[in-house]
């Protein structure tokens, strides 16, 4: 199972699933817990950034809804 393509290399997901196992071998509770960590800082997007660090180029709803409703202020006071 380890060469499944027909060129004789293995695939993306059989070389991800072997490299996973090498490293719950050779990591313990303590490494997974660092990086799960370091994971979720990134994900909540500790860059303090108001979209909650999605760097799609979208923006979140409530900067939407808050640069939406100061357009509208501004449009009334016009």
């Amino acid at each position: 199972m380890a060469q499944n393509n027909q060129n004789g290399k293995m695939s993306r997901e059989e070389a991800g699933r072997k490299g996973g196992e090498a490293t719950s071998r050779n990591h313990d509770r303590e490494f997974y817990q660092e990086i799960g960590e370091k994971g979720g800082e990134a994900r909540n997007g500790s860059n303090g950034s108001s979209n909650g660090g999605n760097n799609d180029g979208k923006m979140s709803r409530e900067e939407a809804g808050r640069k939406g409703g100061e357009a509208r202020a501004r449009q009334r006071d016009n």
